[in-house]
């Protein structure tokens, strides 16, 4: 048995055909969904990159408990469950955050793994002296902000002339190499090929720009700030369109693997997974990118695909409400047919795959410190914090970094240590003060929303009934995830 899985950073559900979209170009997008089980309700959990690829590794939520930060100690890492039952398991990425201090524990549960750099701010290519921004009319304000990552970003770009000079295409030729040399083996594997794209900045080859209908040589704008829009309406019209030129570049190499499939006849024999960890924001809501502001569907509500060729489904589409980063754990698990651990809380996804089987009623997701929201697949509820300190709220950890380097002194000095959770196997943990700040504006605010009748979130439900259902969902939700008191404290839910 073998299983390939292509994970994609930021990928838009409302931008694929699969899901509706008539004006990006993305044909290999639309055969997947030939080929595959599309899924209608798929959610995100933890947010943003590490944190869901923490999920990922363990079947449960990070997001409670702590903030961005590696595996820990006490992990149940379902890629290592793999590799110890005899499951050959090789990771092809270019998604830098693994590198990083905040990430640095993900990369050896695998048996081997590749790398490729250059993408964002990646500290990559050295150069003292500043570049020079790149020639075009329309620099103004989006010519080199002062960001170090956009810096090194505009170094790195200068070593890839050529598209095969480029991250992804690198990515994925491993990931091909990888299936050419094993395809035809009788030994199990799982394959992983994970690409940064298409997330910012959107940065494509010139062959899939020529695809949309603008003068991408007038404006130097690929990279929004997590903020509001100031922008004109051309100039977010502008950012669409690099961002659709990257999803089709990402369209392309996902047509590389499809092929494979094709040529090697792994259809018969190998579970195919696409999926990615979240969306972005290109405007909507007057917002850009994710985080900063509530979680919207945009953001939340994510493409997902399945091959299963136990079922041999295809063509059809699933109702159920999944969440891909906790679930894909424990499908594996039983693909493969290994048992998932107690601490693991996502649900295998066999019986969704086949027939639409239900695995659960509601489904939590957030980031460490802001809304906590829950789906039923129909209703989305975010809770925001009760008062205005967002407080109190804890880092609970073995391994006290963040996305670049360590969590502060100051926290540091203040760490107790804290009793064990649930899935902690009996270990206490570090607990560390957080930066209480409020996270500002709409992520403040405690919201209800029907997204069936009103998908573009534009007008929040006063319906108390509704609301007291969703609370009923987040609070067994965190419970079943032993969620630290002081979380149902900040929400205003400790009598709950």
């Amino acid at each position: 048995m073998k299983c390939i899985m292509v994970m994609f950073d930021s990928l838009n559900r409302h931008l694929l055909p699969p899901y509706g979209c008539d004006w990006t170009h993305a044909p290999n997008f639309r055969r997947l969904a030939e080929r595959t089980v599309t899924f209608d309700t798929s959610y995100v959990c933890s947010m943003p990159c590490m944190p869901a690829r923490r999920d990922l590794h363990t079947g449960r939520p990070n997001f409670l408990h702590r903030s961005w930060g590696p595996l820990e100690p006490f992990d149940d890492s379902c890629i290592e469950m793999l590799n110890k039952a005899g499951v050959y398991t090789h990771l092809a990425s270019d998604h830098f955050h693994y590198w990083e201090d905040g990430g640095a524990t993900y990369h050896n549960r695998y048996n081997t793994w590749e790398f490729f750099r250059g993408q964002e701010g990646d500290t990559w290519v050295g150069q003292v002296d500043d570049p020079e921004p790149p020639q075009c009319p329309g620099l103004g304000r989006h010519a080199l902000p002062g960001d170090s990552n956009v810096r090194q970003d505009t170094v790195n770009r200068a070593r890839m002339r050529r598209e095969a000079d480029m991250p992804q295409p690198q990515t994925f030729a491993a990931g091909l190499d990888f299936i050419e040399r094993n395809h035809d083996t009788d030994n199990p594997w799982f394959l992983q090929i994970e690409t940064f794209d298409p997330h910012e900045p959107f940065f494509s080859h010139r062959r899939y720009k020529d695809r949309y209908p603008y003068d991408h040589d007038a404006l130097h704008f690929d990279w929004p700030a997590y903020r509001g829009v100031t922008e004109t309406p051309e100039e977010v019209r502008h950012v669409r369109f690099e961002y659709a030129a990257l999803l089709s570049q990402c369209d392309a190499y996902l047509g590389d693997v499809l092929d494979a499939m094709d040529r090697h006849r792994l259809w018969d024999d190998t579970l195919l997974v696409v999926w990615t960890d979240h969306g972005f924001l290109l405007g909507e809501h007057d917002a850009w990118a994710k985080i900063w502001m509530p979680f919207y569907e945009e953001v939340a509500h994510t493409p997902f695909f399945v091959w299963d060729p136990r079922s041999g489904r295809r063509g059809e589409r699933r109702r159920s409400l999944v969440q891909p980063s906790i679930d894909l754990g424990p499908t594996l698990l039983e693909y493969f047919g290994l048992e998932r651990t107690p601490d693991m809380l996502g649900k295998p996804l066999r019986g969704v795959v086949a027939d639409d089987t239900p695995v659960r009623e509601a489904a939590l997701f957030g980031t460490h410190g802001r809304q906590v929201n829950v789906t039923d697949g129909r209703h989305v509820y975010m809770r925001g914090q009760a008062g205005p300190e967002n407080a109190p709220l804890y880092n609970y950890t073995h391994m006290p970094t963040q996305m670049r380097g360590f969590l502060s002194l100051d926290s540091l000095r203040r760490m107790e240590v804290a009793p064990p959770f649930a899935f902690t196997k009996n270990c206490p943990t570090l607990r560390l003060p957080k930066d209480t700040a409020p996270p500002g504006g709409e992520a403040e605010k405690t919201l209800l929303w029907d997204v069936r009748a009103d998908p573009g979130q534009q007008k929040p439900l006063d319906d108390p009934e509704t609301e007291r259902r969703m609370i009923g969902h987040l609070v067994r939700l965190m419970r079943e995830c032993d969620a630290p008191p002081e979380q149902f404290e900040r929400l205003g839910l400790a009598g709950a």
